[in-house]
């Protein structure tokens, strides 16, 4: 059984506890306008200590920044107390717009409604602010994007330029929190 609760900055290092390697068979390029899909064989590895931008270092470093700045961070647990899963909450990325900063769920612990769960969480936290959007710019394979999609998420009429910049082959959507 796997249990969801909010998680606080001296838990962030928990992070490196996530299995995020994934084999990669279908890619995303957002071309003119349009979703175009193309085939890939790519394998993404655990995350490595230190050393690059998907390094636990630059991540956990990200989620503190978030946290400091008033977001919220949750985990998913399973029944040794394992961290399965996390999604982060950052606030007023624009008006009426939070953002879903983080979402992973550890290989092996995906395709169990772990994710959903987790982002359920968020759109609640997110309602309760004020907010009338959730924005994510997403890892372009076909198990983010599909999901997010899935979820009610559609490609950003606008993009945010400063997320853009910081990954520009991800995929950017927003969904509407309105019920």
């Amino acid at each position: 059984m796997v249990t969801i609760r909010s998680m606080d900055r001296s838990e962030v290092a928990r992070i490196e506890e996530i299995d995020r390697s994934e084999h990669v068979t279908t890619n995303y390029v957002f071309d003119h306008g349009e979703l175009r899909a193309e085939s890939v064989d790519w394998r993404v590895p655990r995350w490595p200590p230190t050393g690059d931008d998907f390094s636990v270092e630059h991540i956990t470093a990200g989620v503190v920044t978030v946290l400091e700045s008033g977001g919220t961070m949750l985990g998913a647990f399973d029944e040794t107390d394992a961290l399965v899963g996390f999604a982060v909450l950052r606030y007023g990325l624009a008006e009426q717009m939070a953002q879903l900063d983080a979402l992973f769920v550890s290989n092996g612990y995906r395709r169990r409604g772990i994710s959903t769960r987790l982002l359920t969480r968020v759109v609640d936290l997110a309602r309760a602010d004020a907010a009338d959007w959730l924005y994510v710019s997403a890892t372009p394979s076909e198990s983010a994007v599909g999901f997010y999609m899935s979820q009610g998420f559609h490609l950003a009429e606008e993009v945010d330029r400063a997320l853009h910049l910081l990954e520009p082959e991800d995929i950017h959507l927003v969904r509407s929190l309105a019920d």
